[in-house]
C-alpha cells in the first residue's frame, strides 16, 4: 500500500470509532450493554497502532 493508501485506511477507522464512541455513549445513557461497542473500540484503536506503524514504515 502507498502512504495515501494508509492514511486513507487511518481516516476511515478514525471516523468509524468517533461513530462507535458516540453510538456507545448514548447507550450508556440509556442504561444498555455496551460490551460489544468496547470490543469494537479496542479493535479500531488495534488497527489504527498497525496503520499507523505501517506508515512510519514508508
Amino acid at each position: 500500500m502507498t502512504k495515501e493508501e494508509i492514511q486513507a485506511q487511518i481516516d476511515q477507522v478514525k471516523n468509524d470509532y468517533i461513530r462507535i464512541q458516540g453510538d456507545l455513549d448514548k447507550l450508556e445513557a440509556n442504561g444498555g450493554n455496551v460490551t460489544m461497542l468496547e470490543k469494537t473500540l479496542k479493535r479500531l484503536e488495534e488497527e489504527l497502532a498497525s496503520l499507523r506503524e505501517q506508515l512510519k514504515q514508508q
